[in-house]
């Protein structure tokens, strides 16, 4: 069911930037310099509009994960040091275990008897 509501939704999003490119596909031109509009070193001429728009919209996407990544930095820090935390745990657990298990007495040697079936009741 999830897969044909992300069809559906992308569909929809196909049909407004194939609408959005068809009306939008008249040349302008773009000048990066904001106090002279005219300088011909920073004007990019003859681009279609809807290359502008979907650049401005695939920027604007680029930004905000960079942002949203950075943001998240805090966390990623955390998880690494608890990482660590736990291997280091795991592993003073396994040479805890290796040492128990090397301390029992193998069968047929003596050592200390185990407790008996009484009750101290």
């Amino acid at each position: 069911m999830s897969r044909f509501i992300k069809n559906v939704f992308l569909f929809a999003v196909a049909v407004v930037l194939v609408s959005l490119a068809v009306t939008n596909r008249h040349t302008v031109s773009l000048s990066l310099n904001p106090f002279d509009a005219q300088d011909p070193r920073l004007t990019i001429t003859e681009v279609p509009l809807f290359w502008i728009i979907f650049a401005s919209l695939c920027v604007g996407i680029v930004v905000g994960g960079v942002g949203a990544w950075a943001k998240q930095g805090r966390w990623r820090k955390e998880a690494r040091m608890k990482r660590r935390e736990a291997d280091m745990w795991h592993k003073e657990a396994d040479q805890l275990r290796e040492m128990n298990t090397a301390a029992q007495p193998v069968a047929g040697q003596k050592g200390l008897t185990g407790p008996d079936s009484r009750s101290a009741a």
